[in-house]
This record gives C-alpha cells, structure tokens and sequence, in this order.
C-alpha cells in the first residue's frame, strides 16, 4: 500500500476484511453451489427503451408490481440494488458515525457487521441459542442499538425465527431502535409475510430481494419495505439513479401474474430436490444434517470438512465453507441445484468417502 493510500484511508477500513462472497472465493468451477443461486437461466425479454435517458430514483411500474406483489401500498416500497444496499442504507440513515450500535444474531448474514463497520458504527453480537432461536433475555439485555437485523430464514442455517419471539423485539424496541428482518428467503417459506404487518409495527423494516427465488440474481435488485416515514428518509441518502433502466423493465417483468407462477413452479421443483437430498445426506456415514429446511440450502456437519472441500473444488463442484461462523463448527453449505448438479454433488461424496476412506 503506498504512503498516501495508507494516510488517507479511513481507519474504519484498515483492519477490515471484505465479505468473502462465493465469486471472491472461488472463480472457476463447473458446478456452483456456493451462493444460494438459482439453477434456473429464466429469458425475460423486454422492450427496449430510451437508454440515453437517465430512469427515475424509483420507476413506478417496479415500485407497483412489488407492492402488489408483497401485499403493501406503494409508499411502503423503495428499491435498491440487491437487498444489500438496503442495509447499508439503514446504518447510514439511522446511524451516526462512532457514535451509535447496530444488534446481530450470529451466525447470519455477514454483509451486516462488514457495512456497519464500513460506517464507522459499532455491532453488538448476541449469538443464537444452540437450535438456532433467538436470545430473546439476551437481546433485550442490550442498553442501546438504533438498528436491530434479523434474518428469516436464517442464512446459513435455513431456519424460521420464531413469530412470538419476533413480536417481542419489535414491542420491545418500539421506542428506541428498528427491527430490520431480512426477508431474502421468504418465498422458501412463506408461511410468514412480516410485510403485511408494517402499519401494526412502525419500527418493523423487511428486507426482499428478487436474487434467490426468482432467479435475478445478476440483475441485483431488492426491495426495502417500511412506514413511508422510514422510506422517504432512506430517499435522502440513496443514489441519483439506483435502478438502471433494464432492471427495472425485467424486474416488472419477473412480478407480472406469469413470472410470479413461474417463481413459485421453480420454487416447488427446489423444495421436492432439497427433500431428496436431505435425506440421502443424511444417511452418509459421517454426515450430520444441521439447521432448517426453510431456504433453497442444506447445512451440514462433517468432521473432515477441510478435505472434502479441496475434493469438491478439485472436481469443479463449489460449496460453501461456513465453519468459521459462530456456532457453526466444521459445517458446509450446498445450495439446491438441478437434478443434475445435485447427484454430481452426491456422487462426488461418494467417490470421496471411497477413496479416503473418511468417516468421522
């Protein structure tokens, strides 16, 4: 690092390590399991338009189709890119440099320690308890946090939070802080819509995003839903022109009546694949099934993890590596795949466990 990048770098970033995304880790691979993407390569054609012309902050027909799609008012919609510069939005909002806290449950999402820290604002921890429900005692131990994130489904563990344990932080914290609830997963498991339930919780925020379910995700476009309060403050400090043209027109177009039916076919075909593979993992020698099933990924447990990962990567097929989360020890995440992808998959564990002869 030169001298003067070294003198003007902000101090914040200085012992930072970046989110390790699957794309950093891994380049390569004929098989990509490791981002909880989906298989599906849906053709979305659209018109072409003006594309000399700047688009809006917030192109109408997008904030509508999602609107009437998550079951909320238009005023309650902002869209960004990914759900990810949601968050960071929020910290920036809502918190003030070296001064205020944000609340994590670990292990979760990493993006939300790494743009907290980004900004200069502090994150307090309060890991999950060992099934992976929330610390509520421990949580509301805490003195003071602006922003509370929580993640359900949970990534990397795959499972719900529970409902009651959700209303309790929002009464909770109805006063002091925001309960952000990343809803990235939701069409995995959606027995639960916190979205409808925005005007009984002012302080509640839901995190969407189209990357997961319905197959976008080089598109990166999310969705920040809130009070029109929260959403007309995030406006303030959100870019010119966060939504290209292009997103916009495919994105309307994944919500339309077609694209939702499609969505929801795909997302049926991933629950049937992660069933059948659950259940042949978990009859592997050596192999121990963790978390949930609500999510378009397995967790598990193998001791030799480290060596079945450089198996895996030598043979093209990428995983993710989540031992290094709290909680987590030697523990790996696949993604649900096509049919094809994920009997490569077990094949190669096979092919593992034969030549190693590895068990636990």
């Amino acid at each position: 690092m030169s001298s003067l990048t070294s003198k003007l770098l902000n101090p914040n970033l200085k012992t930072l390590t970046p989110y390790e995304s699957a794309r950093r880790l891994f380049s390569g691979g004929t098989d990509w399991l490791n981002a909880n993407e989906s298989p599906f390569c849906n053709e979305l054609e659209v018109e072409v338009t003006a594309y000399n012309r700047y688009p809006d902050c917030q192109p109408q027909g997008l904030i509508d189709a999602y609107a009437n799609y998550a079951q909320v008012k238009a005023d309650n919609v902002l869209a960004t890119r990914g759900a990810d510069e949601g968050i960071e939005l929020l910290i920036r909002t809502f918190c003030e440099y070296n001064k205020d806290s944000i609340l994590i449950c670990p292990p979760t999402y990493g993006m939300y320690k790494i743009s907290a820290q980004t900004s200069g604002i502090n994150t307090v921890e309060v890991p999950l308890k060992e099934d992976f429900s929330l610390d509520i005692e421990g949580i509301k131990a805490i003195d003071k946090v602006n922003i509370v994130f929580l993640c359900s489904p949970n990534n990397p563990t795959g499972t719900l939070l529970d409902k009651n344990d959700i209303t309790q932080l929002l009464t909770h914290f109805a006063d002091s802080a925001l309960v952000v609830l990343d809803e990235a997963y939701v069409e995995f498991s959606p027995q639960q819509n916190w979205a409808t339930l925005l005007e009984t919780f002012p302080n509640l925020v839901v995190l969407r995003t189209l990357s997961k379910a319905f197959a976008l995700a080089g598109l990166r476009c999310g969705f920040t839903l809130a009070n029109p309060a929260i959403i007309q403050s995030l406006l303030k400090t959100i870019a010119p022109y966060p939504i290209s043209a292009p997103v916009a027109q495919i994105a309307q177009k994944a919500l339309s009546v077609e694209g939702v039916a499609l969505m929801r076919e795909q997302v049926n075909y991933l629950a049937e694949e992660q069933t059948r593979v659950r259940h042949i993992l978990s009859n592997k020698a050596g192999f121990s099934l963790k978390g949930g099933t609500e999510a378009n990924f397995i967790l598990f447990q193998y001791t030799y993890r480290t060596q079945l990962m450089q198996y895996l990567v030598a043979n093209g097929m990428l995983i993710r590596d989540q031992s290094k989360q709290c909680g987590l020890t030697d523990c790996l995440r696949m993604t649900i795949g096509s049919r094809e992808q994920n009997d490569r998959f077990l094949l190669l564990i096979d092919n593992y466990l034969n030549d190693s002869g590895e068990v636990a």
